[in-house]
């Protein structure tokens, strides 16, 4: 069990030619993706010189594999982080792209929760995008509510 990012796969970034392959690859699955099936997936493997193989993704894992093409795709580094992993303050910081400081400022607030590691703060990933994806709706109503205002407004918006 991972218990830092530190423990993790490395990020991989793709190269050009990858971005390329990832999206035929992407395009091509995508039909596939949508129909929520639940029953395995078989594929056929072959590297080059050795003999061709099959084997069955669990559909939840086809669907992963299809997300993680999709942002090759279109050039971003991907990498997979468990829910249960633990982060440091500085980890989660660097992932919601907000200072040190304001990280554990929402630590000791309670919007996030950690436990602490002798003197250290640690964040479950998990838990970290909760707090993301709450602020993320947060965020998204306010500027509705600010759009619908300007509208009111004659604003122009």
């Amino acid at each position: 069990m991972a218990n830092s990012l530190s423990d993790l796969p490395e990020t991989v970034t793709p190269t050009p030619d990858e971005t390329v392959l990832a999206q035929e690859c992407s395009r091509r699955l995508a039909r596939f993706v949508g129909t929520r099936s639940i029953k395995p997936l078989r594929f056929r493997i072959q590297s080059e010189g050795a003999p061709e193989e099959t084997v069955s993704l669990p559909a939840s894992a086809f669907r992963l594999l299809n997300d993680i093409l999709t942002q090759m795709a279109q050039g971003n580094a991907v990498t997979l982080i468990p829910v249960h992993a633990e982060l440091t303050t500085q980890q989660a910081a660097d992932l919601l792209n907000v200072s040190r400081p304001f990280l554990v400022e929402q630590l000791e607030k309670g919007e996030i929760p950690y436990r602490k590691v002798g003197s250290h703060r640690r964040v479950l990933f998990r838990d970290l995008m909760d707090y993301k994806r709450t602020m993320d709706r947060n965020r998204l109503k306010v500027l509705d509510e600010l759009s619908a205002q300007a509208q009111e407004l004659g604003l122009g918006y």
